[in-house]
């Protein structure tokens, strides 16, 4: 009884331990620094700023995936995919790439707090009220600090 009560709790531990952080609450910059798009299909906005469509094949993003799991020592291939999604850190609407430099595997968690904000930086892109490259800054401050997001959000609104 004494032995099966230390291997409860020891499997007890190592679950808390195995998924507790079994996914990326962030991008790692290292190996997600984020790209601009090189191969545009067509230019927007009074920037006139290169747009590359969505293409990214499941093979890349599960490559992208293994990637972050094998790097980080993160559990993300044995989770639930629907969870994720291979989110583009810069993204494409900003100008961002469809290269694994610009991708990472996003949390639904994750991705319910930032994904208000891209539709937003975006939209004032196009009214000429904000600049690619500040734009590209507010979203990796926005995508690496989490909390910041709803103030990031206030500051796009007033501009």
């Amino acid at each position: 009884m004494k032995n099966l009560l230390k291997l409860s709790i020891v499997s007890l531990l190592f679950v808390n331990i195995a998924f507790a952080g079994g996914y990326p609450k962030n991008p790692n910059l290292t190996e997600t620094p984020g790209k601009l798009c090189s191969s545009p299909t067509t230019h927007r906005y009074p920037e006139n700023i290169n747009y590359c469509n969505r293409d990214v094949d499941s093979y890349t993003k599960n490559a992208v995936i293994a990637k972050y799991d094998s790097l980080f020592g993160y559990s993300i291939k044995s989770m639930n995919r629907g969870d994720f999604k291979i989110d583009h850190l810069i993204p494409l609407c900003a100008g961002g790439a469809n290269d694994e430099q610009n991708l990472w595997p996003q949390h639904k968690s994750v991705y319910t707090i930032t994904d208000p904000l891209e539709p937003l930086v975006c939209q004032k892109m196009a009214d000429g009220k904000l600049k690619q490259a500040d734009a590209v800054k507010l979203v990796l401050q926005a995508k690496m600090n989490l909390d910041q997001v709803p103030t990031i959000i206030k500051q796009i609104e007033r501009m």
